[in-house]
């Protein structure tokens, strides 16, 4: 609703962004602040439950000025502005270290991960108000003791938590403020023990907030413990709560080492407690340490969950799997520009008048003539270019067949390395311009694929990150439909099976009563690019031999001595990486593609 009032407050707020952009610097800039006249269209900003808040996607601030006055808060416009500019410039400042924090925060809060968002929140606003206060000279106290009269308007009582006075009361150790002055008159020895513990620890890890942040969330756990409610009072403080809904963060799936470590109560640190004043500041470790240290798909999720990022489990694992499997792709093909041929003599031809005298080919015009008729016995030299005999390269398409079967894991739950193997080796492929069918299987009618060869990784890893835990029954119509007589494909295929022994069933009849074997050797015959079974096997499995009619290892020896299929056994699962990894740059990396005129029409 518009009126004079409104207008005035809107203007008011907009002069006041300059000021707040340069309480951190006169080289800040953001756009503007999005002001909101009403706590509805407020909503409509994605906006509910707080006065303000950040979008890290389009490094947005939101204001709801209709809460604002509510709360009191009209005169501090500076103050919230340069409050929510900090989010973005300070802590977070990204989606990437926004997800950071909350994982290490989760690691920190034991049985209570759910509540990480809102002890970040709590955690950066200390951050950053404790700059703004010190170094700019903003009225950052003042701003909680309007809140406070605002509580006791409403409610007829200040805020009766521990952890609120906790909070509090490490402000006034931060900003030197007589005791109870923001935090009330509720401290008792172990909240203001705790509270100097926290305003160290705001101060020592000021540059390194990110370590700081796990060793806050061991501070405040025991409050939480003891008053799971503790944070409701505190919902209207959430400014950060989906400050990365849409963002699309870097790589989050590898456990930090410091993360891993655990982080060590306040108290337990001696660069807070001053304890061992020649305590160097520890370096960084080294990624290697935390080499092959992941995080499981359903911590992923909840990560990206708790910052925002609203996506289903089945597109996180997308997300998942497509971040684990860049670092072993093979490297973007470089493009090689051919070089221009040169001029080569083709014999001569008639110089005539107005041609620039210095292709006249005197030697040769002299002997037609030897006295030269301009147009008539004069020649020049004529070149041509040879135009080369560079074939086109083209790339291997790839048909991938993943088992997904009761005894795999489900790739959204838990890591399966047969989706990460799929998502290197299909991603690798796509990278250099080849084309991805994909099909995961399990049970009969219990088959999800691509429509055909697609180019789009996405689709790939929608498939390959599906789940089925049925039987075991190898699609061997899709594998028939794909090959039959008749079929033109575009370029050479090759074939990729990754599963255990229960890819033998590739081998049985289908439901027309054609022999697995024979659209097995059609198949690879037509792909003309070989076949590859990656398969979860003893590393003897060519040597053992079972009795009775049940003999997986016979079929897989035929297979491999009469049609040609190259079988690599791993006994662990989490060796399909290295295999994927070696895969990828045998077929594609550089020097792989094939001559596009030894490829044709193929039936």
């Amino acid at each position: 609703m518009r009126s004079s009032s409104t207008d005035a407050l809107m203007d008011e707020w907009r002069a006041a962004w300059p000021h707040a952009l340069a309480a951190w610097s006169r080289y800040t800039r953001l756009h503007d602040a999005l002001l909101c006249r009403s706590s509805l269209d407020a909503a409509k900003e994605g906006l509910k439950g707080s006065f303000a808040m950040i979008r890290l996607l389009d490094q947005s601030v939101v204001v709801d000025l209709e809460a604002v006055v509510a709360r009191g808060l009209r005169d501090y416009a500076v103050e919230i502005l340069a409050h929510e500019i900090g989010h973005h410039v300070l802590a977070p400042g990204n989606a990437t270290d926004h997800l950071r924090m909350l994982a290490r925060m989760r690691r920190a809060l034991p049985t209570l991960e759910q509540q990480a968002p809102m002890v970040a929140n709590l955690y950066t606003d200390l951050c950053i108000n404790d700059r703004l206060q010190r170094q700019a000279g903003l009225r950052m106290a003042d701003i909680y003791r309007a809140l406070a009269r605002d509580q006791y308007s409403r409610t007829g009582q200040a805020p009766a938590s521990s952890l609120w006075t906790l909070y509090l009361r490490i402000y006034e150790h931060l900003w030197k403020l007589e005791k109870g002055s923001l935090a009330g008159g509720a401290i008792t020895d172990a909240i203001d023990t705790d509270a100097w513990l926290g305003a160290r620890l705001i101060r020592t890890y000021a540059n390194d907030w990110m370590i700081g942040s796990g060793r806050f969330a061991t501070l405040v756990l025991p409050y939480l413990l003891d008053d799971a409610k503790a944070l409701d009072a505190l919902r209207s403080l959430h400014d950060t709560g989906d400050a990365a809904a849409g963002c699309t963060p870097g790589a989050v799936h590898d456990i930090e080492p410091d993360e891993l470590n655990g982080a060590p109560h306040p108290v337990h640190d001696p660069r807070i407690t001053g304890e061992d004043a020649a305590v160097p500041k520890p370096e960084p470790e080294p990624a290697a340490q935390s080499a092959g240290q992941a995080r499981e798909p359903f911590e992923y999720g909840e990560i990206l969950k708790a910052a925002g990022i609203a996506l289903d489990d089945h597109e996180i694992a997308v997300r998942y799997y497509r971040e684990r499997a860049l670092p072993h792709l093979v490297p973007l093909p470089a493009r090689t520009v051919a070089r221009e041929a040169e001029p080569q003599p083709a014999g001569v031809e008639l110089w005539e008048l107005g041609e620039p005298l210095e292709e006249i080919d005197w030697l040769h015009s002299v002997a037609l003539s030897p006295r030269p008729i301009p147009g008539l016995t004069t020649v020049r030299r004529h070149l041509e270019r040879d135009a080369g005999c560079e074939r086109e390269q083209v790339p291997v398409d790839l048909d991938i067949y993943v088992d997904s079967s009761g005894s795999m894991p489900n790739p959204q739950q838990r890591v399966s390395y047969l989706a990460l193997a799929g998502a290197i080796i299909a991603l690798s492929a796509l990278r250099t311009g080849a084309a991805v069918q994909a099909t995961l299987w399990s049970g009969k009618e219990q088959v999800l694929g691509t429509e055909g060869f697609v180019n789009h990784g996405d689709e790939v890893l929608r498939v390959m990150t599906g789940f089925f835990g049925g039987g075991t029954c190898f699609p061997i119509h899709r594998l028939r439909n794909t090959y039959r007589e008749g079929t033109a494909l575009r370029r050479p295929v090759h074939i990729l099976m990754i599963s255990d022994d229960g890819i033998t069933t590739m081998f049985d009849q289908d439901e027309q009563g054609n022999s697995g074997w024979d659209i097995a050797a059609r198949a690879l015959r037509s792909g003309a690019a070989g076949g590859t079974m990656a398969l979860n096997l003893r590393a003897d499995w060519a040597s053992i031999q079972r009795a009775g009619h049940y003999c997986p290892e016979r079929d897989l020896l035929r297979a491999r001595d009469e049609q040609g299929w190259e079988i690599h056994a791993v006994a662990d699962m989490a060796q399909l990486v290295a295999f994927a990894r070696a895969f990828s740059r045998r077929h594609y990396g550089s020097a792989t593609q094939r001559p596009a005129a030894e490829h044709g029409k193929r039936s």
